[in-house]
């Protein structure tokens, strides 16, 4: 019998943070564009400000920390946090909005816990769900997809700076609501799934099943995600067992009322979904730590997604799921990590 035989060094190179965080900025960028199409560039100017006031915070606690700068406020780390928060945000938010998110994320969320590495919850949706439960009204106003004249950048910025909207853009259209924030609405006032998707924003060339816009969005997301995996950046069973258990509720709670329930494809394609399984709960920090444990942390995060969306009173539950599911991590670990040969079973 021939044996395959390698030469040494048997240990591959580990990949540095910098390099990791890179990557998933690359994958992000197909829905960033996506975003930019549908929802004009307001997501640029959100991403510099989270950005900006991100960096500065968190050379405020280096400096407190006594810590090295230059290492930490260029490994991408705070970068990745802005870009998911910009994603998370209403274009056309004010711009205080963010900046506090950031503030909270980097400062309260990440180093008081001692910094990248030992915080216990998910830096970005920590400072998403601060926001949306002080202020829901901000967060849930949305621009239609491509329903107006395409903003300038100038004009988004004045928007989000100052409050002043462009001619071609009224109060009323800046108001309007998401795809799933749209659903829940109309649920409540008992109208049917058919009324419920003849809505505008349901409307769209050469889709429909996800809301105008979102749906792309959402496939852009998964291209990126499929990149990730394909390098090795993430681990399969997050996304897959997140997705999966998002999926189960669904499909069986549509099948026992269709009239009063979105199906499967509508709760994978709509929302934050794709961002959450590929990008927020496959966070190497606060997810569990082996496969089982994975599998079992991803599932939650799905499972809790479709209560707080379908039963609870905010229309996208993805944040206080990932956040409910860090809790839950040490008590995952406990039971799922494989037992050290000789020691007893916990």
């Amino acid at each position: 019998m021939q044996f395959t035989i390698f030469t040494a060094p048997h240990i591959g190179r580990a990949r540095s943070v910098r390099f990791v965080m890179g990557m998933v900025l690359v994958a992000l960028l197909p829905a960033v564009a996506l975003h930019l199409y549908f929802f004009g560039p307001g997501v640029l100017v959100q991403f510099l400000l989270a950005a900006g006031s991100g960096l500065v915070c968190e050379a405020l606690a280096l400096k407190l920390r006594n810590k090295p700068m230059v290492m930490f406020l260029t490994d991408g780390s705070t970068l990745v946090t802005a870009a998911l928060l910009a994603l998370s945000m209403p274009p056309l938010a004010p711009w205080w909005l963010i900046v506090s998110a950031m503030a909270f994320a980097i400062l309260l969320g990440k180093h008081v816990y001692g910094g990248l590495g030992l915080n216990p919850f998910n830096p970005a949706m920590l400072g998403y769900a601060v926001l949306l439960v002080s202020f829901p009204k901000h967060m849930t106003s949305w621009l239609p997809a491509q329903g107006v004249e395409p903003l300038s950048l100038g004009s988004a910025a004045r928007a989000i700076f100052t409050g002043r909207l462009p001619d071609s853009l009224s109060v009323d259209l800046l108001s309007g609501a998401s795809p799933l924030a749209g659903l829940k609405s109309g649920l409540s006032m008992r109208h049917t799934m058919e009324e419920i998707f003849a809505q505008p924003i349901f409307e769209t060339f050469g889709g429909g099943f996800a809301g105008r816009g979102w749906e792309w969005i959402s496939l852009a997301l998964l291209l990126g995600g499929l990149f990730l995996l394909m390098l090795r950046i993430i681990r399969w069973q997050i996304p897959v067992s997140m997705l999966l258990g998002l999926s189960i509720c669904a499909l069986v709670m549509n099948m026992l009322d269709p009239g009063r329930h979105a199906g499967v494809v509508f709760h994978l394609f709509s929302g934050a979904t794709m961002l959450g399984a590929f990008f927020i709960a496959t966070d190497p920090v606060t997810a569990a730590t082996s496969a089982r444990g994975r599998l079992v942390y991803g599932a939650g995060i799905g499972v809790f997604t479709y209560v707080i969306r379908d039963f609870g009173n905010y229309h996208d539950g993805l944040a206080f799921a990932v956040l409910l599911m860090n809790v839950s991590v040490p008590l995952i670990d406990k039971f799922t990590i494989p037992r050290i040969y000789g020691e007893p079973r916990p």
